[in-house]
Protein backbone atom coordinates (compact mmCIF):
# COMPACT_ATOMS: atom_id res chain seq x y z
CA UNK A 1 0.00 0.00 0.00
CA UNK A 2 2.85 2.36 0.89
CA UNK A 3 4.69 1.44 -2.31
CA UNK A 4 1.57 2.19 -4.44
CA UNK A 5 1.09 5.56 -2.72
CA UNK A 6 4.74 6.44 -3.27
CA UNK A 7 4.50 5.50 -6.93
CA UNK A 8 1.33 7.54 -7.31
CA UNK A 9 3.02 10.51 -5.66
CA UNK A 10 5.98 10.26 -8.00
CA UNK A 11 3.63 9.93 -10.99
CA UNK A 12 1.63 12.97 -9.91
CA UNK A 13 4.73 15.11 -9.37
CA UNK A 14 6.11 14.04 -12.74
CA UNK A 15 2.84 14.99 -14.41
CA UNK A 16 2.90 18.43 -12.80
CA UNK A 17 6.49 18.92 -13.92
CA UNK A 18 5.69 17.91 -17.49
CA UNK A 19 2.76 20.34 -17.60
CA UNK A 20 4.89 23.18 -16.25
CA UNK A 21 7.55 22.48 -18.89
CA UNK A 22 5.07 22.17 -21.73
CA UNK A 23 3.15 25.40 -21.15
CA UNK A 24 5.92 27.79 -22.24
CA UNK A 25 6.11 25.89 -25.55
CA UNK A 26 2.59 26.98 -26.41
CA UNK A 27 3.83 30.44 -27.42
CA UNK A 28 6.92 31.73 -29.18
CA UNK A 29 8.75 34.12 -26.87
CA UNK A 30 12.34 35.15 -26.20
CA UNK A 31 14.14 37.34 -23.72
CA UNK A 32 16.07 40.46 -24.71
CA UNK A 33 17.94 43.00 -22.61
CA UNK A 34 16.84 46.38 -24.02
CA UNK A 35 19.24 48.55 -22.02
CA UNK A 36 22.27 48.06 -19.83
CA UNK A 37 21.38 47.35 -16.21
CA UNK A 38 17.79 46.29 -17.00
CA UNK A 39 16.30 42.88 -16.52
CA UNK A 40 15.67 40.99 -19.78
CA UNK A 41 12.19 41.56 -21.20
CA UNK A 42 10.08 38.95 -22.91
CA UNK A 43 9.74 39.66 -26.63
CA UNK A 44 6.94 37.99 -28.55
CA UNK A 45 5.97 37.97 -32.26
CA UNK A 46 6.91 40.89 -34.49
CA UNK A 47 4.56 43.80 -35.26
CA UNK A 48 2.63 43.27 -38.51
CA UNK A 49 -0.06 44.85 -40.65
CA UNK A 50 -3.51 44.34 -39.14
CA UNK A 51 -5.09 42.04 -41.72
CA UNK A 52 -8.68 40.82 -41.90
CA UNK A 53 -10.66 38.55 -44.26
CA UNK A 54 -11.84 41.76 -46.02
CA UNK A 55 -8.41 42.81 -47.32
CA UNK A 56 -8.86 41.14 -50.72
CA UNK A 57 -12.43 42.43 -51.30
CA UNK A 58 -11.37 45.98 -50.41
CA UNK A 59 -8.42 45.80 -52.82
CA UNK A 60 -10.79 44.46 -55.49
CA UNK A 61 -13.25 47.33 -54.97
CA UNK A 62 -10.40 49.82 -55.20
CA UNK A 63 -9.47 48.40 -58.59
CA UNK A 64 -13.09 48.38 -59.81
CA UNK A 65 -13.55 52.06 -58.90
CA UNK A 66 -10.18 53.05 -60.41
CA UNK A 67 -11.02 51.28 -63.68
CA UNK A 68 -13.98 53.60 -64.16
CA UNK A 69 -11.54 56.54 -64.38
CA UNK A 70 -13.80 58.89 -62.49
CA UNK A 71 -12.93 61.62 -60.02
CA UNK A 72 -12.15 59.95 -56.66
CA UNK A 73 -14.97 60.16 -54.16
CA UNK A 74 -14.24 62.20 -51.05
CA UNK A 75 -15.64 60.38 -48.02
CA UNK A 76 -15.55 61.45 -44.36
CA UNK A 77 -16.19 59.42 -41.23
CA UNK A 78 -18.34 60.67 -38.38
CA UNK A 79 -18.95 59.08 -35.01
CA UNK A 80 -19.20 55.28 -35.07
CA UNK A 81 -19.73 54.58 -31.39
CA UNK A 82 -20.59 51.72 -29.06
CA UNK A 83 -24.33 51.77 -28.38
CA UNK A 84 -24.49 48.41 -26.60
CA UNK A 85 -23.99 49.87 -23.12
CA UNK A 86 -22.13 46.72 -22.00
CA UNK A 87 -19.57 47.55 -19.34
CA UNK A 88 -17.68 45.57 -16.71
CA UNK A 89 -16.18 47.06 -13.56
CA UNK A 90 -13.19 44.73 -13.85
CA UNK A 91 -12.64 44.78 -17.63
CA UNK A 92 -14.15 48.10 -18.76
CA UNK A 93 -16.08 48.39 -22.02
CA UNK A 94 -16.85 45.05 -23.66
CA UNK A 95 -16.93 46.60 -27.16
CA UNK A 96 -14.23 48.65 -28.84
CA UNK A 97 -14.66 52.41 -28.63
CA UNK A 98 -12.70 52.87 -31.86
CA UNK A 99 -15.35 52.08 -34.45
CA UNK A 100 -14.76 55.33 -36.35
CA UNK A 101 -11.04 54.58 -36.52
CA UNK A 102 -11.75 51.12 -37.94
CA UNK A 103 -14.00 52.57 -40.66
CA UNK A 104 -11.32 55.15 -41.49
CA UNK A 105 -8.75 52.38 -41.84
CA UNK A 106 -11.13 50.47 -44.11
CA UNK A 107 -11.44 53.51 -46.37
CA UNK A 108 -7.65 53.79 -46.33
CA UNK A 109 -7.43 50.25 -47.74
CA UNK A 110 -9.27 51.50 -50.84
CA UNK A 111 -6.16 53.48 -51.80
CA UNK A 112 -6.55 56.30 -54.29
CA UNK A 113 -10.03 55.21 -55.37
CA UNK A 114 -11.50 57.07 -52.38
CA UNK A 115 -10.06 60.14 -50.69
CA UNK A 116 -10.55 60.28 -46.93
CA UNK A 117 -11.57 63.66 -45.52
CA UNK A 118 -10.80 64.21 -41.84
CA UNK A 119 -13.93 65.21 -39.96
CA UNK A 120 -13.73 62.99 -36.88
CA UNK A 121 -11.05 65.02 -35.08
CA UNK A 122 -10.31 68.32 -36.90
CA UNK A 123 -9.05 69.98 -33.70
CA UNK A 124 -5.52 70.69 -34.94
CA UNK A 125 -6.71 71.99 -38.32
CA UNK A 126 -9.25 74.29 -36.66
CA UNK A 127 -6.60 75.56 -34.23
CA UNK A 128 -4.17 76.31 -37.04
CA UNK A 129 -6.89 78.11 -38.97
CA UNK A 130 -7.34 80.24 -35.87
CA UNK A 131 -3.60 80.99 -35.79
CA UNK A 132 -3.78 81.88 -39.49
CA UNK A 133 -6.71 84.20 -38.92
CA UNK A 134 -4.66 86.01 -36.23
CA UNK A 135 -1.64 86.08 -38.57
CA UNK A 136 0.43 83.96 -36.20
CA UNK A 137 1.01 80.89 -38.37
CA UNK A 138 4.05 80.73 -40.62
CA UNK A 139 5.86 78.20 -42.79
CA UNK A 140 9.36 79.65 -42.60
CA UNK A 141 8.98 81.56 -45.85
CA UNK A 142 8.29 85.18 -46.80
CA UNK A 143 5.06 85.86 -48.70
CA UNK A 144 3.85 88.75 -50.84
CA UNK A 145 0.36 89.92 -49.93
CA UNK A 146 -1.76 92.81 -51.24
CA UNK A 147 -1.53 96.00 -49.22
CA UNK A 148 -2.81 99.58 -49.47
CA UNK A 149 0.57 100.71 -50.80
CA UNK A 150 0.86 97.84 -53.31
CA UNK A 151 2.54 94.60 -52.17
CA UNK A 152 3.79 93.77 -48.69
CA UNK A 153 6.28 91.06 -47.71
CA UNK A 154 5.21 89.20 -44.57
CA UNK A 155 6.38 86.15 -42.62
CA UNK A 156 2.91 84.96 -41.64
CA UNK A 157 1.01 82.55 -43.86
CA UNK A 158 -1.74 84.29 -45.86
CA UNK A 159 -5.09 82.58 -46.18
CA UNK A 160 -7.81 83.46 -48.65
CA UNK A 161 -10.28 80.63 -47.93
CA UNK A 162 -11.30 77.53 -49.83
CA UNK A 163 -8.32 75.34 -48.98
CA UNK A 164 -10.40 72.62 -47.27
CA UNK A 165 -11.82 70.09 -49.71
CA UNK A 166 -15.53 69.37 -49.36
CA UNK A 167 -16.62 65.78 -48.82
CA UNK A 168 -19.14 64.04 -51.07
CA UNK A 169 -20.43 61.59 -48.46
CA UNK A 170 -19.86 60.68 -44.83
CA UNK A 171 -20.33 57.45 -42.89
CA UNK A 172 -21.84 57.33 -39.39
CA UNK A 173 -23.49 54.70 -37.21
CA UNK A 174 -22.50 52.39 -34.41
CA UNK A 175 -22.18 48.96 -32.85
CA UNK A 176 -25.69 48.27 -31.64
CA UNK A 177 -25.85 44.71 -30.30
CA UNK A 178 -23.79 42.45 -28.06
CA UNK A 179 -25.66 39.27 -27.19
CA UNK A 180 -23.94 37.04 -24.67
CA UNK A 181 -24.27 33.26 -24.58
CA UNK A 182 -27.00 32.93 -27.20
CA UNK A 183 -26.22 29.23 -27.24
CA UNK A 184 -23.98 27.06 -25.10
CA UNK A 185 -23.48 23.40 -24.38
CA UNK A 186 -20.99 20.91 -23.07
CA UNK A 187 -20.31 17.71 -21.22
CA UNK A 188 -18.21 16.55 -18.28
CA UNK A 189 -17.58 12.95 -17.29
CA UNK A 190 -15.72 11.91 -14.14
CA UNK A 191 -15.03 8.52 -12.64
CA UNK A 192 -13.39 8.65 -9.28
CA UNK A 193 -12.96 12.42 -9.72
CA UNK A 194 -10.97 11.80 -12.90
CA UNK A 195 -12.32 12.68 -16.34
CA UNK A 196 -12.59 15.08 -19.30
CA UNK A 197 -14.86 18.05 -19.96
CA UNK A 198 -15.80 20.11 -23.01
CA UNK A 199 -17.89 23.27 -23.40
CA UNK A 200 -18.89 25.49 -26.30
CA UNK A 201 -20.58 28.88 -26.26
CA UNK A 202 -21.73 31.42 -28.85
CA UNK A 203 -22.29 35.18 -28.75
CA UNK A 204 -23.04 37.76 -31.45
CA UNK A 205 -22.62 41.42 -32.29
CA UNK A 206 -24.42 43.67 -34.79
CA UNK A 207 -23.52 46.97 -36.42
CA UNK A 208 -25.66 49.61 -38.14
CA UNK A 209 -24.05 52.11 -40.48
CA UNK A 210 -25.32 54.62 -43.02
CA UNK A 211 -23.74 56.76 -45.72
CA UNK A 212 -25.07 60.29 -46.10
CA UNK A 213 -24.90 62.80 -48.94
CA UNK A 214 -22.98 65.71 -47.39
CA UNK A 215 -24.70 68.37 -49.47
CA UNK A 216 -28.32 67.29 -49.12
CA UNK A 217 -28.02 65.31 -45.83
CA UNK A 218 -30.10 62.59 -47.45
CA UNK A 219 -29.25 59.06 -46.34
CA UNK A 220 -28.04 57.24 -49.43
CA UNK A 221 -27.85 53.77 -47.94
CA UNK A 222 -28.26 52.01 -44.63
CA UNK A 223 -26.80 48.63 -43.74
CA UNK A 224 -27.12 46.30 -40.77
CA UNK A 225 -24.76 43.35 -40.32
CA UNK A 226 -24.45 40.74 -37.60
CA UNK A 227 -21.74 38.21 -36.78
CA UNK A 228 -21.58 35.28 -34.40
CA UNK A 229 -18.53 34.23 -32.36
CA UNK A 230 -18.08 30.70 -31.08
CA UNK A 231 -15.70 29.68 -28.33
CA UNK A 232 -14.65 26.35 -26.86
CA UNK A 233 -13.14 25.01 -23.69
CA UNK A 234 -11.70 21.55 -23.17
CA UNK A 235 -10.06 20.06 -20.12
CA UNK A 236 -9.04 16.99 -18.19
CA UNK A 237 -8.87 16.95 -14.43
CA UNK A 238 -7.65 14.73 -11.61
CA UNK A 239 -8.85 15.30 -8.06
CA UNK A 240 -7.93 12.45 -5.76
CA UNK A 241 -5.72 11.21 -2.96
CA UNK A 242 -2.52 9.31 -3.63
CA UNK A 243 -1.64 7.90 -0.27
CA UNK A 244 -1.93 10.76 2.19
CA UNK A 245 -1.44 13.46 -0.47
CA UNK A 246 -4.30 15.19 -2.33
CA UNK A 247 -3.65 16.00 -6.01
CA UNK A 248 -5.78 18.47 -7.96
CA UNK A 249 -4.48 18.64 -11.55
CA UNK A 250 -6.32 20.28 -14.43
CA UNK A 251 -5.13 20.42 -18.02
CA UNK A 252 -7.06 22.07 -20.84
CA UNK A 253 -7.39 24.74 -23.47
CA UNK A 254 -9.90 27.32 -24.51
CA UNK A 255 -10.23 29.77 -27.34
CA UNK A 256 -12.59 32.12 -29.15
CA UNK A 257 -12.52 34.12 -32.35
CA UNK A 258 -11.26 37.59 -31.35
CA UNK A 259 -14.31 39.74 -30.66
CA UNK A 260 -12.80 43.08 -31.65
CA UNK A 261 -11.26 41.63 -34.83
CA UNK A 262 -14.69 40.33 -35.78
CA UNK A 263 -16.18 43.78 -35.23
CA UNK A 264 -13.46 45.31 -37.41
CA UNK A 265 -14.24 42.77 -40.15
CA UNK A 266 -17.97 43.56 -39.98
CA UNK A 267 -17.28 47.31 -40.14
CA UNK A 268 -15.00 46.78 -43.15
CA UNK A 269 -17.66 44.79 -45.00
CA UNK A 270 -20.26 47.45 -44.24
CA UNK A 271 -17.88 50.14 -45.50
CA UNK A 272 -17.28 48.20 -48.72
CA UNK A 273 -21.01 47.87 -49.38
CA UNK A 274 -21.72 51.52 -48.60
CA UNK A 275 -18.94 52.82 -50.83
CA UNK A 276 -19.87 50.45 -53.66
CA UNK A 277 -23.35 51.98 -53.66
CA UNK A 278 -22.24 55.58 -54.13
CA UNK A 279 -19.53 54.47 -56.58
CA UNK A 280 -22.18 52.52 -58.53
CA UNK A 281 -20.22 49.26 -58.43
CA UNK A 282 -21.71 45.84 -57.77
CA UNK A 283 -19.86 44.45 -54.70
CA UNK A 284 -20.80 40.81 -55.36
CA UNK A 285 -17.70 39.93 -57.41
CA UNK A 286 -15.38 41.53 -54.85
CA UNK A 287 -17.13 39.89 -51.88
CA UNK A 288 -16.46 36.52 -53.51
CA UNK A 289 -12.75 37.12 -52.80
CA UNK A 290 -13.22 37.20 -49.03
CA UNK A 291 -11.23 34.54 -47.19
CA UNK A 292 -14.48 33.03 -45.92
CA UNK A 293 -17.57 32.01 -47.88
CA UNK A 294 -20.17 34.82 -47.55
CA UNK A 295 -23.47 33.76 -46.02
CA UNK A 296 -26.28 33.28 -48.59
CA UNK A 297 -28.40 36.04 -47.10
CA UNK A 298 -25.61 38.54 -47.71
CA UNK A 299 -26.52 38.50 -51.39
CA UNK A 300 -29.56 40.55 -50.42
CA UNK A 301 -27.78 43.25 -48.44
CA UNK A 302 -29.65 46.57 -48.45
CA UNK A 303 -28.96 49.12 -51.18
CA UNK A 304 -30.83 52.37 -51.58
CA UNK A 305 -31.07 54.98 -54.24
CA UNK A 306 -27.88 56.86 -55.09
CA UNK A 307 -27.68 60.64 -55.32
CA UNK A 308 -28.42 60.89 -59.03
CA UNK A 309 -31.31 58.55 -59.78
CA UNK A 310 -31.75 57.54 -63.43
CA UNK A 311 -34.37 59.22 -65.47
CA UNK A 312 -37.78 57.68 -65.86
CA UNK A 313 -37.70 55.13 -68.72
CA UNK A 314 -39.83 55.99 -71.70
CA UNK A 315 -42.66 53.82 -72.92
CA UNK A 316 -43.61 52.61 -69.44
CA UNK A 317 -47.01 52.93 -67.87
CA UNK A 318 -47.94 55.93 -65.78
CA UNK A 319 -48.04 55.79 -62.01
CA UNK A 320 -50.74 53.55 -60.61
CA UNK A 321 -53.90 55.48 -59.77
CA UNK A 322 -56.03 52.62 -58.56
CA UNK A 323 -57.14 51.46 -62.02
CA UNK A 324 -55.53 48.74 -64.05
CA UNK A 325 -56.39 50.05 -67.52
CA UNK A 326 -56.53 53.38 -69.26
CA UNK A 327 -60.15 54.08 -70.37
CA UNK A 328 -60.75 54.15 -74.09
CA UNK A 329 -57.35 52.73 -74.96
CA UNK A 330 -57.96 49.10 -75.87
CA UNK A 331 -54.63 48.72 -77.65
CA UNK A 332 -52.53 50.74 -75.20
CA UNK A 333 -53.69 49.57 -71.77
CA UNK A 334 -51.47 49.90 -68.72
CA UNK A 335 -51.39 47.92 -65.48
CA UNK A 336 -49.25 47.73 -62.40
CA UNK A 337 -48.51 44.43 -60.62
CA UNK A 338 -47.04 44.79 -57.09
CA UNK A 339 -44.84 42.32 -55.21
CA UNK A 340 -44.02 42.22 -51.52
CA UNK A 341 -40.49 42.91 -50.30
CA UNK A 342 -38.11 40.13 -51.36
CA UNK A 343 -40.92 37.92 -52.63
CA UNK A 344 -41.69 36.49 -56.06
CA UNK A 345 -45.16 35.27 -55.03
CA UNK A 346 -48.26 36.96 -56.40
CA UNK A 347 -50.68 37.88 -53.65
CA UNK A 348 -54.21 36.53 -53.60
CA UNK A 349 -55.59 40.00 -54.28
CA UNK A 350 -53.76 40.04 -57.63
CA UNK A 351 -56.07 37.39 -59.11
CA UNK A 352 -58.74 39.84 -60.29
CA UNK A 353 -56.06 42.16 -61.69
CA UNK A 354 -54.50 39.31 -63.66
CA UNK A 355 -57.93 38.39 -65.07
CA UNK A 356 -58.33 41.94 -66.38
CA UNK A 357 -54.80 41.96 -67.82
CA UNK A 358 -55.53 38.69 -69.67
CA UNK A 359 -58.78 40.14 -71.03
CA UNK A 360 -57.00 43.31 -72.20
CA UNK A 361 -54.26 41.24 -73.87
CA UNK A 362 -56.92 39.28 -75.78
CA UNK A 363 -58.25 42.55 -77.25
CA UNK A 364 -54.88 44.03 -78.13
CA UNK A 365 -51.88 44.66 -75.92
CA UNK A 366 -51.24 45.84 -72.38
CA UNK A 367 -48.13 47.32 -70.76
CA UNK A 368 -47.54 45.81 -67.32
CA UNK A 369 -45.19 47.46 -64.84
CA UNK A 370 -43.83 45.26 -62.07
CA UNK A 371 -43.36 47.33 -58.90
CA UNK A 372 -42.26 46.81 -55.32
CA UNK A 373 -42.05 48.94 -52.22
CA UNK A 374 -39.25 51.51 -52.32
CA UNK A 375 -37.92 50.07 -49.05
CA UNK A 376 -36.88 46.91 -50.90
CA UNK A 377 -33.20 47.52 -51.57
CA UNK A 378 -31.05 44.73 -52.98
CA UNK A 379 -27.59 44.44 -54.41
CA UNK A 380 -27.76 44.43 -58.24
CA UNK A 381 -27.12 40.70 -58.63
CA UNK A 382 -29.74 39.72 -56.06
CA UNK A 383 -32.24 42.19 -57.54
CA UNK A 384 -31.70 40.80 -61.06
CA UNK A 385 -32.26 37.21 -59.91
CA UNK A 386 -35.42 38.21 -58.02
CA UNK A 387 -36.67 40.09 -61.11
CA UNK A 388 -36.27 36.88 -63.17
CA UNK A 389 -38.41 34.98 -60.65
CA UNK A 390 -41.06 37.70 -60.55
CA UNK A 391 -41.35 37.84 -64.34
CA UNK A 392 -41.55 34.04 -64.45
CA UNK A 393 -44.31 34.03 -61.80
CA UNK A 394 -46.29 36.67 -63.71
CA UNK A 395 -45.91 34.89 -67.07
CA UNK A 396 -46.93 31.55 -65.51
CA UNK A 397 -50.01 33.12 -63.89
CA UNK A 398 -51.07 34.68 -67.22
CA UNK A 399 -50.43 31.41 -69.07
CA UNK A 400 -52.99 29.75 -66.81
CA UNK A 401 -55.43 32.40 -68.05
CA UNK A 402 -54.79 31.64 -71.69
CA UNK A 403 -52.08 34.21 -72.47
CA UNK A 404 -49.41 32.63 -74.68
CA UNK A 405 -45.88 32.96 -73.35
CA UNK A 406 -44.57 34.06 -76.75
CA UNK A 407 -46.78 37.18 -76.59
CA UNK A 408 -44.89 38.49 -73.54
CA UNK A 409 -41.95 40.79 -74.27
CA UNK A 410 -39.69 42.68 -71.86
CA UNK A 411 -39.69 46.42 -72.56
CA UNK A 412 -37.28 47.41 -69.79
CA UNK A 413 -35.48 46.17 -66.70
CA UNK A 414 -32.52 47.60 -64.76
CA UNK A 415 -28.99 46.84 -65.82
CA UNK A 416 -27.79 43.92 -63.65
CA UNK A 417 -24.72 45.97 -62.61
CA UNK A 418 -26.55 49.20 -61.74
CA UNK A 419 -27.39 49.55 -58.02
CA UNK A 420 -29.68 52.58 -58.50
CA UNK A 421 -33.41 52.47 -57.74
CA UNK A 422 -35.90 53.69 -60.35
CA UNK A 423 -38.75 55.42 -58.50
CA UNK A 424 -42.35 54.99 -59.58
CA UNK A 425 -45.37 56.38 -57.75
CA UNK A 426 -44.92 57.45 -54.10
CA UNK A 427 -43.71 54.57 -51.96
CA UNK A 428 -43.01 52.32 -54.96
CA UNK A 429 -40.09 51.53 -57.22
CA UNK A 430 -40.14 50.16 -60.76
CA UNK A 431 -38.75 46.64 -61.20
CA UNK A 432 -39.52 45.85 -64.87
CA UNK A 433 -41.94 46.64 -67.71
CA UNK A 434 -43.53 44.04 -69.99
CA UNK A 435 -45.70 44.22 -73.10
CA UNK A 436 -48.35 41.49 -73.17
CA UNK A 437 -50.51 40.65 -76.18
CA UNK A 438 -50.34 41.22 -79.89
Amino acid sequence: MTRRAGAGKRLGLAGVALIALALPGCVSMRQERLASGEEPALIGPAVRDNRTPMDAPLACLSGEIANRKRQPLVVAVGDVRDYTGKYSVNEGNAITQGGALMVSSALGKLGGAVRLAERFDPTIAERELGYTDRRQLGDGKVHDVPAASGRQRVRWLPYFGGSITASDYYIVGGITELNYDIRSGGAEVAVGSVGPKIRTYTQSVAIDLRIVDTRSLLVVRTISLTKQFTGYETGFGIFRFFGSDLFDINVGAKGQEPLQLGIRTALEEATLRLVSTVARVDPASCMARASWKPAPEQAAAPVVETRSAPTRPTGISAAFNGRDTVPGAATASAAQVPFEIGSADLSGSASALLDRIAAAAARGSVTVTIVARDTENLDPGARDALTDRRIAALVAALARRGVARKTVATLWRPDPRDPAIVPDSPGLQRIAALRIGR
